[in-house]
């Protein structure tokens, strides 16, 4: 008799075929650490600069680096929704200063005019509608757009750095804070997720997909998740000892809080003393690193009474090092003013002209855009592999 005889399908690394990689290193997620010191720094040097086309320059390079090195997770997806609020941004940015008039000159270019509503005296300074400019809605739109990219900055650091990975690299001391600051991270692409999950469900049920009655069904199941999402992670963190007092004694508590408020407090002496050239010397480089010192023993001595382990810790290679290095370049090549006219981070609307490219400045951001190619690729998910099926012929 003939028969067939069919093999179940086995999961890769099962007795299934792995993939070759011809010798070479297999594709890893960077740590978490060097997208944000990367982001961080795009973002410091966002703030130096109002050159709308220096601005559009960032916001192509972050769609660049997110575009290859993103993976799968549902952090991951949110992206899109950052560049909505920035553009949200931008506009209020626009109307506000159309509504909130603060006159024209007579070598601006006329628009229109809102009716203009009185106000009382006490509210001087302030007008409510009358002319707008084109200089003035021009000045509100680099103003956001900025803003706008310190956003979208903020927004790739999420989109790429695993926020439960970067937990394991805080200081015992702040364990708990890195917790909840992890935790308020994650809501914005869980609720992504869930909406886009609400939504791909009610598309299978042939429901709306517009209107108010679409709106109502989607954001009561989305709340609902996160109210269940909410219990699980509070039940989650009960059963796991979150907040529990530990073995500090209260004069231990007392002398750390002490050390990290002297710790903070010299930081910001020492970065006021280093911003304002009339300040006397010992609020600069003195005062930075003797609050630099009390808040490593702050965290030094509140770190004793957390132990925790660290199960396969991320390592930190030379891609790493290069993605760091790359923002951070950026930044200060940014600050230095060489090689560039300073006035050119900032043109000036008066006279109305096309502002100029920087050659420095933008070589300086597209060099933050390298990071998309020495960072390693994203580990692709594992395939679900079918053994072929054989034939045993009697």
């Amino acid at each position: 008799m003939a028969g067939a005889a069919e093999k179940p399908p086995a999961r890769a690394g099962e007795g299934a075929a792995r993939p070759d990689t011809g010798g070479r290193r297999l594709p890893r997620t960077l740590h978490p650490v060097a997208w944000w010191i990367w982001a961080l720094a795009l973002a410091t040097a966002v703030s130096r600069t109002n050159n709308p086309l220096l601005l559009f320059l960032v916001l192509a390079v972050l769609g660049y680096v997110i575009t290859l090195r993103r993976t799968d997770a549902p952090w991951a997806r949110g992206f899109t929704y950052y560049l909505y609020l920035a553009l949200t941004v931008v506009a209020i940015r626009v109307v506000f200063r159309a509504v909130f008039a603060t006159g024209i000159t007579p070598h601006d270019h006329y628009l229109f005019s809102l009716p203009r509503i009185p106000t009382p005296d006490w509210y001087a300074g302030i007008q409510l509608g009358g002319p707008v400019s084109l200089e003035a809605l021009l000045s509100a739109a680099t103003d956001g757009l900025r803003l706008a990219c310190m956003l979208c900055c903020i927004g790739a650091a999420n989109t790429l750095a695993n926020p439960k990975r970067a937990l394991r690299v805080l200081p015992g001391a702040l364990y708990e804070l890195g917790v909840a600051v992890t935790v308020s991270i994650s809501v914005a692409p869980q609720l992504v997720q869930s909406v886009q999950r609400v939504a791909r469900a009610r598309r299978l049920r042939a429901g709306r997909n517009k209107g108010l009655k679409a709106l109502r069904g989607i954001v009561v199941p989305v709340l609902e998740d996160a109210l269940e999402r909410s219990l699980r992670l509070a039940a989650a963190m009960d059963s796991r000892g979150y907040g529990r007092a530990g073995s500090a004694t209260p004069r231990s508590r007392r002398l750390t809080g002490a050390l990290m408020l002297l710790g903070m407090c010299g930081l910001c002496a020492g970065a006021y003393g280093l911003l304002d050239a009339t300040a006397p010397k010992l609020l600069g480089l003195p005062a930075l690193a003797v609050g630099s010192v009390l808040c490593l023993a702050g965290l030094r001595l509140g770190g004793r009474r957390v132990t925790r382990t660290t199960y396969r810790p991320d390592p930190w290679r030379f891609a790493e090092w290069a993605v760091a290095s790359c923002g951070v370049l950026s930044a200060v090549l940014l600050f230095v003013n060489v090689g560039y006219n300073p006035a050119e981070l900032n043109p000036s609307i008066y006279p109305l002209s096309w502002p100029t490219l920087p050659l420095v400045p933008a070589a300086a951001i597209l060099l933050a855009g390298a990071a998309g190619f020495l960072a390693p690729p994203p580990s692709a998910p594992t395939p679900y592999i079918t053994a072929p099926r054989t034939e045993e012929a009697a």
